[in-house]
């Protein structure tokens, strides 16, 4: 059985089709990659599957269970985490603060007092190494260190499938490279599946993702293992604006 499942999704904005029939599948424990160009509906699919938006059609299974009108606070229960492109913490809270709130959130939050997602967000805190900081106000960390808060309050919130949202944006090489060793230490770790949404960092794709999305205008284009994704004619004609062969004329 899947850990997700995307049936013929389709979202319209007015005459816009931000995403055109999209049919996905996602397994226990999987490393796949969303990539397309600027406006390609990549957001707006991750913003269909964690409840941000309904599909006008189409269904969303989470394991058995149909999820496609369940608003965004019962799929975070159900065990669905998301991290956002531009991180928004509790900048007048701590670290440790900002990281148990996504404890209590998430699908074990009816059932820890606060001691315990404290006790959880420490746990989360030396896992990002940001121990030195834990009662630091957020408002005052670096954008990078903002980013590793957020993956930490995600992972807090004790997901099965989690969506992260240009994790590696803004980056240098050296740190794209320990962030996706970190992912896949955290997919190994944490027993979870992980859908990373990236623009244009082919170099985070490549080491990151074990199959890559193409989206292309709203609709897919690609679902492939990542050597056979990233080498395909019509990704490549995608990203490059000029059919393969073409480039160097």
């Amino acid at each position: 059985m899947s850990l997700l499942r995307v049936e013929n999704v389709t979202k319209r904005f007015g005459g816009l089709v931000a995403v055109d029939n999209v049919t996905v599948e996602i397994s226990h424990g999987e490393m796949m990659a969303i990539v397309g160009p600027n406006g390609a509906g990549k957001t707006t699919l991750f913003n269909l599957i964690n409840g941000v938006f309904f599909p006008d059609e189409g269904k969303i299974w989470f394991e058995d269970v149909d999820v496609t009108h369940y608003p965004a606070y019962k799929r975070a229960h159900l065990g669905i985490g998301r991290t956002f492109q531009i991180s928004r913490p509790f900048a007048s809270a701590t670290v440790q603060e900002n990281i148990a709130i996504g404890a209590m959130f998430g699908a074990a939050g009816s059932e820890i007092s606060v001691d315990q997602a404290m006790e959880m967000a420490d746990h989360y805190i030396g896992l990002i190494g940001l121990s030195s900081h834990r009662d630091k106000l957020a408002g005052g960390l670096t954008p990078i260190e903002k980013k590793m808060m957020e993956i930490a309050r995600a992972l807090a919130m004790k997901p099965r499938l989690l969506l992260m949202d240009e994790a590696m944006a803004g980056m240098n090489p050296k740190d794209i490279d320990k962030m996706v060793d970190f992912i896949k230490r955290i997919r190994d770790e944490e027993g979870i599946a992980i859908v990373a949404l990236v623009e244009h960092i082919m170099r985070a794709v490549a080491g990151l993702a074990e199959r890559v999305l193409v989206m292309h205008q709203g609709a897919k284009l690609v679902d492939e293992p990542t050597k056979a994704a990233l080498s395909d004619p019509r990704v490549i004609e995608v990203y490059l604006g000029v059919p393969p062969g073409e480039a160097d004329a």
